[in-house]
Order: structure tokens, then C-alpha cells, then sequence
């Protein structure tokens, strides 16, 4: 077992302690506030001279976490800190993967290369990979994207309602067919149109057992919630009743989730992968082994003497 030191970016994230406790590590102290002028102080209290140390962010609303997510790993290797990895459960700037328009930034690349200059590896769950390959097309550290399935596969087997899985387009068949077969339940994906942004339509397969199920809505991440709403409402002209949404990732941009409730869910279910009321299972069990594996990549004879792992 490793000698880890675990910090949270931000106090009362939800994942700390379990990931503690399943790490046996130290909890690390830091000292934070802002100068009169905006700036930020940091002050690494605990003691990480040849410990591992782990940073544990939330980087929904990233931009003003950054800088002081830099601050700190540059401040522990400056410790003696044996490694410091960062684990984003939530992958932040992975949508703008491609100049759409001529002159816009490609942000995920930019990002890639700001992380990866900042820790030694980078751990995330269900990133936004759609014209990427994999982590590794953009990141030159250690980066593994884990899948947040099984974690919720154990949660639908808890639920003691017969329960049929929906998926809200066709960019989530894979992701809903892979849930549906480990978790041996049926589904079905709808058809989305989308006019803009905000403008979104869906349509569902006509499916008896919609009447008789619970319809569990699934999708790796619920941001401003727009298509969910649609696939509620698609939900109920069919007769759905109850309605559950499940997601991995909640941002729940503009109060999404309030629209959500108020337009027939009956439950909200996520992971706790960012804070908020909805938390509901826990990616430990998912993330601790990966964690001590990329430890291991640092420590490995290889990877001695290598600036980066």
C-alpha cells in the first residue's frame, strides 16, 4: 500500500471521505483565502515529502478552480511529493473538441496541455469523448476514463420496481445498451431533433411496457437538461408513469433539476462525482484500484528519472 495523501480542492466534496477511507490515506491540509486584490494564497500544511499526494476537484464551473488547482500541485512537488495525480471525476472542457467556426478555440486541447503540465495523471469517469479516440489524443500524461456503468448498474439493483431504461437519442445507444445488458434490463432509445441549443425535440418508440415499467431516463450527463425534459414529455403522451432520470455527471446548469422534478420525474438519481442533493451512488469502488494503479506507473523502474510518467 502506498503512502497517499489525499486533498480536496474545494470543502465537503462528497467523495472525500469514502475515498479516503478506501485509500487509507491522510487527509491533506491547505490554507486558503484572497488578498484584497483578488489574488489567491495557498499554504500546504500537511507534511508530503515523499508521499503520493492525490488531488481530488470538482470541475464543474471550472475556470476559477484552475488557477488554484495549479498552485497547489506545482506548491506539493516543490514539497517533495513523490507524485501528485488529479482525480475530475467530472472532465471538464471536452465538448469544444474541433474549430466549428474559423477563429474558435479547440478549449480541450488547450486544457490537455494545461493538465498535463500541472499533475503526473489524470483520472476522470465518462468524459465527453466524441471526435477524440481516447484520453491519450490529447493528454501526454497517464489519463484513464473510467466508466461510471457499473456504479450505476448497482444502484438500478436496488431498485425493486420492474424497469425499463430509456435513452434520449441515438448518441446514447451504445452507453444505454452497454447499462441495459449488464443490469439485464430492457430499453429503448428515442430519436432526437435538434433546431439549436435550446431547441430540442424527441420521440420515442411505441413500447407497451412503458405503461407497465418504471421508465428510468439514463445518460452519462445532465447539463441544462433540455433533452431530458423532451424525453419526460415524450414519456407521458405515452403514458409513462413513474418517471426516474439517472445520470452519471449532474451539472444541472440553470436549476435544471427543479425543471426536471417539476415536469414528472419523480426521482433524480447521480453519482457523486459533483455535490449537490441528487447524490445518490458512489464511484469509490470505481475510482480507489485506478487510483493505486497509476501510483504504481510512477513508481514503476520505467518510469524513474522520467520528468512526466
Amino acid at each position: 500500500m502506498h503512502r497517499i495523501t489525499l486533498f480536496s480542492l474545494e470543502e465537503n466534496l462528497p467523495l472525500a471521505p469514502p475515498l479516503q477511507e478506501a485509500l487509507k490515506a491522510v487527509a491533506g491540509e491547505i490554507e486558503r483565502r484572497r488578498f484584497p486584490d483578488g489574488e489567491s494564497y495557498m499554504r500546504v500544511l500537511s507534511r508530503v515529502n515523499g508521499q503520493h499526494c492525490v488531488i481530488l476537484a470538482d470541475l464543474c464551473q471550472p475556470d476559477e478552480k484552475l488557477l488554484p488547482l495549479q498552485f497547489l500541485a506545482d506548491t506539493l512537488r516543490a514539497l517533495g511529493a513523490a507524485s501528485v495525480g488529479l482525480v475530475a471525476p467530472y472532465l471538464c472542457y471536452m465538448r469544444q473538441d474541433k474549430a466549428f467556426q474559423p477563429g474558435e478555440a479547440i478549449t480541450s486541447r488547450v486544457f490537455a496541455r494545461s493538465i498535463s503540465a500541472t499533475v503526473d495523471w489524470l483520472l476522470t469517469v465518462d468524459p465527453h469523448l466524441h471526435r477524440y479516440r481516447s484520453l491519450d489524443d490529447i493528454y501526454t500524461i497517464p489519463a484513464i476514463a473510467l466508466s461510471g456503468i457499473p456504479a450505476m448498474q448497482s444502484w438500478l439493483e436496488t431498485q425493486p420496481e420492474q424497469l425499463i431504461l430509456v435513452g434520449p437519442d441515438a448518441e446514447s445507444r451504445q452507453w444505454v445498451a452497454r447499462l441495459a445488458g449488464a443490469s439485464r434490463h430492457p430499453f429503448i432509445v428515442g430519436e432526437k431533433t435538434r433546431r439549436g441549443d435550446r431547441d430540442v425535440s424527441v420521440t420515442l418508440p411505441a413500447d407497451t411496457r412503458l405503461q407497465s415499467h418504471t421508465a428510468v431516463i439514463v445518460d452519462d450527463v445532465i447539463s441544462s437538461g433540455h433533452t431530458v425534459l423532451q424525453t419526460i414529455d415524450a414519456l407521458n403522451k405515452a403514458g409513462a408513469r413513474p418517471i426516474v432520470c439517472a445520470a452519471i455527471h449532474g451539472i444541472f446548469a440553470e436549476h435544471a433539476d427543479r425543471k426536471i422534478l417539476l415536469a414528472g420525474a419523480k426521482q433524480i438519481a447521480t453519482s457523486n462525482s459533483i455535490p449537490g442533493e441528487h447524490c445518490t451512488f458512489d464511484l469509490t469502488s470505481l475510482l480507489a484500484p485506478a487510483i493505486e494503479g497509476l501510483i504504481d506507473q510512477c513508481t514503476s523502474p520505467s518510469s524513474q528519472g522520467d520528468s512526466q510518467p
